[in-house]
């Protein structure tokens, strides 16, 4: 019986989605609300009587949906496009949303709601919504326009940030409060989890996609990517985060693979259908009884979310360096809310720490705003001409000269090459900290329940076992941590000294600084581990014997290690960039020309070493592999772009240049062993 009533409740919400969804095709009006108008009319608090018998059920399919909208959002959400946007959209992001949280919290309280439901407010206006958005701007032509691309930045920054904002709500609504520490340990551990997800999700399911889709099985690759989608959800809510972030992080990580557009064709029916689904719960949730009861609120907050989103992101962009008619077309682009309101929303509900008048006045505020969206974007050109004819000129030509200076100082700040590596060098020994992290914090949650009788208590039971194997599983990113350090250490002491300011002192100067630099980096690191993995260490003679054994191991395994974190980061440029460069492209660019690909990577000639003894211009090191040695270390000296004619001798420490691919040769000819006569 309970089978049949499923089945009928689905029935009607399909069938009265689709009347209504025609309806609002037919006059281009955003499908979301019809859906949402569906869910009303179906509702049990419409008269004469409902339609829907078991609520429950329909609940539990709009959690679906809520998954496949949040895959959805992520399947659109490009990795690459994170570095296009910029600090712009970022900048303009971030003091959006901070003053939206502060204006719907000093809402809430001006209408005398709770510390929780005013919170909560402020979460559900400070996101816009992302498919309306992008829908309005596709029927009205105008994705590829200037404004339009500043948009879609904001929308990926926001998305992000919206995912730490439905994690700091959770902690709130458990804690009851949320002070500052909680905020940093909360935006740490998101931090990580984020960035040990991405990276291994990035090195694993493209690869698994390629080989499911070398068969040619549509159904075969729709269940394997459903199946990511659900088991990721599950790992999410396994780590106490929300099945929002898992569906969101495997979308925008299989977004990565080269079949990213099988997959969304496959998979849109069905989102189209679980989404349908979770606007008509949204729906069904509006009381006519609790909206004629605060439609006061309902108006002022309406009014609220246009002025201040209009006003935030206009001058978010304005601030980030933007003309005036572009920052103020983001801004009335950006004017309204939308899903990610109906989740935060939601989530109060479901925490229960929200009052049941918030989640229909989040849908009503959202329904209104949806309603007004097309029509600014339409009317932005010309409220900036009256804007322009009507303001002072000197405000204008100041806001001009402000935009212009801003242009000149980025592209002042990209002509250095060497600190553009420096910051790719210092971003990779960020990666590498935050999956040693990851891996030691989840070393320590299995530490407390892994037991190991068989392990005498003094040298540390089974917590000191899983120390010891989580340093042995994170070796190579604790060398490549190094490896970093020391490259980070020759470039910053090139880029500080000049040989023009400090004379015959330059090298001495450049050793002590680019020393210091590996030394402390390689101090911190330390510190850092036994920090982290402090609730399982090892006695201290215990340790001291792990830690040596694992320096006889790394330095038996150096360059087997250095080979395997080398794969490593060939593969994730390989997701990076899936599609190959047209073969008239790119092969006349010089190598700092793409950045993205070039690699800095130390190493040490070897007395046994084929190269030792060996002239620069004997190994034709840059023709046989196209990297280049631009700094030699030797005795306490530095040779910056060393002369072909130059010998390389045992002791040398060499700088070299290059992608990954010539790295790698270049240590094949470099490590090389002498012949033996």
């Amino acid at each position: 019986m309970r089978d049949i009533i499923l089945l009928q409740d689905l029935a009607v919400v399909m069938i009265v989605s689709g009347l209504v969804t025609v309806f609002f095709h037919r006059f281009r009006l955003p499908v979301v609300l019809g859906y949402i108008l569906a869910g009303f009319i179906i509702s049990p608090h419409t008269p004469p009587y409902p339609l829907i018998s078991d609520e429950a059920s329909i609940e539990t399919l709009a959690q679906l949906g809520v998954i496949f909208l949040m895959f959805a959002l992520g399947l659109d959400f490009n990795l690459r496009k994170l570095k296009q946007v910029g600090s712009a959209a970022l900048s303009a992001a971030i003091l959006e949303i901070l003053v939206m949280v502060w204006l719907g919290y000093e809402v809430g309280q001006l209408f005398g709601w709770g510390k929780m439901d005013s919170l909560f407010l402020g979460a559900i206006l400070s996101i816009s919504s992302t498919t309306i958005i992008l829908k309005a701007l596709e029927e009205l032509g105008k994705t590829k326009e200037k404004f339009a691309q500043m948009i879609f930045g904001i929308l990926i920054v926001e998305d992000i940030l919206a995912i730490m904002i439905i994690a700091l709500l959770s902690t709130v609504a458990v804690t009851g409060s949320l002070q500052l520490t909680e905020v940093l340990l909360t935006a740490g551990q998101l931090a990580i989890f984020l960035v040990v997800a991405l990276v291994f999700g990035l090195l694993a399911v493209p690869r698994l996609l390629r080989y499911v889709a070398r068969y040619r099985s549509n159904e075969m690759l729709l269940v394997t990517v459903l199946g990511l989608c659900f088991g990721f959800s599950l790992l999410a809510v396994k780590f106490g985060y929300s099945i929002a972030l898992g569906a969101f992080m495997i979308g925008a990580i299989i977004a990565e693979a080269r079949e990213i557009g099988k997959i969304e064709h496959l998979v849109a029916p069905v989102r189209d259908m679980f989404s349908a689904v979770f606007f008509v719960a949204i729906g069904m949730q509006i009381n006519p009884a609790l909206l004629a009861e605060y439609m006061t609120p309902i108006i002022v907050i309406t009014l609220v979310v246009v002025a201040g989103k209009i006003v935030t992101c206009t001058v978010g962009t304005l601030i980030a360096g933007h003309d005036l008619r572009t920052s103020m077309r983001v801004g009335m682009g950006l004017a309204q809310i939308g899903e990610f309101s109906f989740i935060i929303a939601s989530l109060g509900i479901t925490l229960n720490v929200t009052s049941q008048f918030l989640y229909p006045i989040a849908v009503t505020v959202s329904a209104a705003t949806t309603l007004l969206t097309p029509f600014f974007i339409r009317s932005a050109d010309g409220f900036v001409n009256w804007f322009d004819r009507t303001a002072p000129r000197t405000l204008v030509g100041s806001l001009s000269l402000y935009a212009d200076w801003i242009k000149r100082l980025g592209n002042t700040a990209e002509r250095s090459q060497a600190k553009r590596l420096a910051r790719r060098l210092a971003w990779q020994i960020g990666l590498n900290m935050a999956l040693i992290t990851g891996a030691f914090l989840v070393a320590a949650y299995l530490a407390k329940r892994i037991e190991a009788p068989w392990l005498p208590e003094w040298i540390g039971g089974a917590k000191a076992l899983v120390w010891l194997i989580t340093l042995l599983i994170t070796l190579v990113p604790l060398l490549a941590t190094f490896r970093k350090f020391q490259s980070l250490g020759f470039l910053l002491a090139e880029i500080s000294v000049r040989r023009s300011g400090a004379g015959v002192r330059a090298p001495a100067i450049r050793t002590t600084i680019a020393n210091t630099i590996l030394f402390g980096g390689t101090v911190f690191l330390a510190l850092w581990i036994l920090l982290i993995s402090a609730t399982f260490l090892p006695p201290w003679p215990v340790l001291f014997v792990s830690l040596i054994l694992i320096a006889a191991v790394s330095s038996l395994l150096w360059r087997k290690l250095s080979r395997i974190h080398n794969l490593a980061q060939v593969a994730l440029d390989e997701v990076w960039s899936p599609l190959p460069p047209h073969p008239s492209e790119g092969l006349s660019l010089p190598l700092l020309a793409n950045l993205k690909e070039v690699e800095l990577d130390t190493l040490s000639i070897l007395e046994r070493s084929s190269a030792s003894g060996k002239l620069i211009s004997e190994l034709q090191l840059r023709s046989r592999t196209g990297a280049s040695i631009i700094v030699i270390e030797r005795n306490g000296d530095r040779i910056i772009n060393p002369d072909p004619s130059e010998e390389l001798r045992a002791g040398d420490k060499l700088l070299l240049l290059g992608d990954h691919h010539q790295l790698e040769e270049a240590r094949r000819i470099l490590f090389g062993i002498k012949s033996v006569s």
